[in-house]
This record gives C-alpha cells, sequence and structure tokens, in this order.
C-alpha cells in the first residue's frame, strides 16, 4: 500500500485530504509544520509528499530543498498544494525538485488524488 506523507498545517484540509487518500487505500502520514514534515519523510520514507508552502516553522520552500539535499529523500516525489499562486513560487517550487504544483482553490480532492496517481 503506497504511503503519502502530507505536510499541511490546516487541521481541517489535512485531516480532509487524509480520509480522502486513506479512502482510496493509501496509507497516510501527516506533520503539521517543515520540521515534522522533514522529519517523517526522513522516517517514514513514504512513496509522495503532499506539501504545502506556508506553514509554521520552516517554509515548504526549505522543506523542499532540506528532502533533496539529503541522499535519503532525494528521489521523494513532491507535489506542492498551496494558496501561493504566483509564477514566481510556482517556478521556485518546480526548481527546487518538486514535481507538480497545485493551487488549493483550483482543485478537487478527486483530481488531488488523480494527480498523486499519476506520481505513484
Amino acid at each position: 500500500m503506497p504511503k503519502i506523507l502530507i505536510v499541511e498545517d490546516d487541521k481541517f484540509l489535512r485531516e480532509l485530504l487524509a480520509k480522502k487518500l486513506q479512502d482510496e487505500g493509501l496509507e497516510i502520514v501527516q506533520a503539521i509544520d517543515g520540521e515534522e514534515g522533514v522529519k517523517k519523510a526522513e522516517e517514514e520514507l513514504p512513496d509522495l509528499l503532499l506539501l504545502d508552502l506556508i506553514l509554521p516553522g520552516i517554509n515548504g520552500f526549505d522543506v523542499l530543498k532540506k528532502l533533496k539535499e539529503n541522499p535519503k529523500t532525494s528521489a521523494l516525489p513532491v507535489i506542492v498544494l498551496s494558496n501561493l499562486g504566483q509564477k514566481e513560487d510556482v517556478e521556485r517550487a518546480l526548481t527546487l525538485g518538486a514535481k507538480d504544483y497545485l493551487i488549493k482553490a483550483n482543485f478537487t480532492l478527486e483530481e488531488i488524488f488523480d494527480k498523486i496517481k499519476k506520481y505513484l
């Protein structure tokens, strides 16, 4: 069963995503901030990471950077799920190694799941 790490500080959204993905047969690990996200990525070695950019502590860009610098997590596919929709933010995340960039307001849970399936 594929394991997904959700790094999201919004409890409602995180739990909504977790429920949907569990219903689809995926194992879910959750982190509420950037530090915990990096730690759990190293410990759990998930198959994919869903990453918010605006997080308490270290932000999603720094999380991406740390994951890509670590040989244990450098190949981990990361899908950014953020409210930041500026072209610079999208380009920065993709340059740092994100596989995809989804703007929260533009995607349904079903579409997010379809993207996840694409990268698993």
